[in-house]
């Protein structure tokens, strides 16, 4: 479940940096963020597959615990979803609809703090950082768009897009790799064992 829902986000963030750029290089940067994002997808699933492969006395100690969490982590991606939506709502009707992808992009950033604790992984805690920092950057600092060429690139929508999915693939990378070296280290331990 997690790892589809940050291919879609990884997936939605990029193609609002595409959408951005009002045109320019559209294809191009289409079809490599569809290859980055099926890239990731297919290496959690795999990694979740193996994973299945660990005996059931391993897994059954963790499963009330585990339980619990996919419990919080239903919570906490609903309360952002839902927080999206008025973010939505309230740039449509205030006719600011400029600002929704950096807002977004802030409440993204900040459901990855509870995430962090949640499951006990710190890259999280990074990863909202950055997104919140690129978010409040874009915003304080930067036109909302500039004309470049026979372009109208949306420079808030390009920025937040583009960095928000570079954020979210190295964040899908790093958690992959940690992932496939726990597994391995737990398959090597109960082959020990």
């Amino acid at each position: 479940m997690i790892c589809r829902k940050t291919s879609f986000l990884e997936l939605l963030c990029a193609g609002i940096g595409i959408r951005g750029l009002q045109g320019w290089g559209f294809l191009w940067l289409l079809i490599l963020s569809l290859l980055i994002g099926v890239i990731l997808l297919i290496g959690g699933i795999v990694l979740i597959m193996n994973s299945k492969r660990l005996s059931n006395e391993m897994v059954e100690g963790d499963s009330k615990r585990w339980k619990r969490k996919n419990m919080w982590f239903g919570i906490i991606f609903g309360l952002e979803g839902v927080l999206i939506a008025i973010a939505a709502a309230i740039c449509e009707s205030t006719n600011h609809l400029d600002l929704f992808v950096p807002v977004m992009a802030l409440i993204v950033g900040a459901h990855f703090f509870p995430l962090a604790q949640l499951f006990q992984v710190k890259i999280y805690y990074i990863s909202g950082s950055l997104l919140c920092l690129f978010s409040a950057i874009a915003l304080f600092t930067f036109p909302i768009r500039v004309t470049w060429g026979n372009y109208q690139i949306m420079v808030w929508w390009t920025t937040v897009g583009f960095s928000s999915a570079l954020i979210m693939w190295g964040t899908g990378v790093a958690v992959w790799i940690t992932g496939h070296r726990l597994l391995n280290k737990a398959v090597n331990g109960s082959k020990e064992a």
